[in-house]
């Protein structure tokens, strides 16, 4: 028998021999990573159908609400935070009906509802505008020292402008013109150039000038 000949025959030997004796541990692992891969594609078609569930429960509450059937829209709202917590649909429910009871003078179950919402959103900027909603309840309740605190937390990449804005509103509201002109000016650049507040934003860095002179 050939050198090569001998060779090949021992290697076939060999392999024959390692399959025998790890045969049952390959197949295991490929059933297993089978089964993974198809527990894989299964969790994320179940995700796929959980987001799916949550934004047709999210719809319907929207209708419900701007029905004026704000019991139903309320229930829907419960719903979502105890089923898709883990969806933004119940952020945005939260956030939607913390709006209603603002406007229903219901200051504190809205502040409620924000909190729910800014602590279950998914992401920072989700996070960053709960975070701009209670700060613009906290001055619609005339507590300015609050909402300033409550920007202080937001992450400043998201909202710039209109964060900015509402410190120079609150700023105001504390008797700090020199700070609510630095904010302003920090909205009106966060701000592009056909931005449609700008005009109202413009206006009310006016009338700090003007309200400037006659204290002077």
């Amino acid at each position: 028998m050939a050198f090569e000949a001998y060779d090949d025959y021992e290697q076939g030997e060999r392999v024959q021999k390692w399959l025998r004796q790890n045969g049952l541990s390959i197949v295991v692992g490929i059933a297993i990573g089978l089964v993974g891969i198809f527990g894989w594609q299964q969790w994320n078609k179940h995700k796929a159908g959980h987001q799916e569930e949550g934004s047709a429960l999210y719809v319907q509450m929207q209708n419900a609400a701007a029905s004026g059937k704000n019991d139903s829209a309320d229930a829907l709202a419960d719903q979502l935070t105890k089923d898709f917590a883990d969806t933004p649909y119940a952020v945005f429910a939260m956030g939607e009906r913390a709006v209603r009871e603002a406007n229903a003078k219901q200051f504190d179950k809205a502040m409620v509802s924000l909190s729910w919402a800014e602590s279950h959103a998914p992401n920072e900027e989700l996070k960053s505008l709960m975070q701009l909603r209670v700060a613009q309840l906290q001055l619609a309740q005339d507590k300015a020292s609050d909402a300033v605190a409550t920007l202080d937390r937001m992450n400043a990449k998201h909202f710039a402008g209109l964060a900015q804005e509402l410190r120079g509103d609150a700023q105001v509201k504390l008797g700090r013109p020199d700070e609510a002109r630095k904010a302003y000016q920090a909205a009106l650049a966060a701000m592009g150039e056909g931005a449609p507040q700008r005009g109202a934003l413009q206006l009310k860095l006016d009338n700090l000038a003007v309200a400037g002179k006659q204290g002077a």
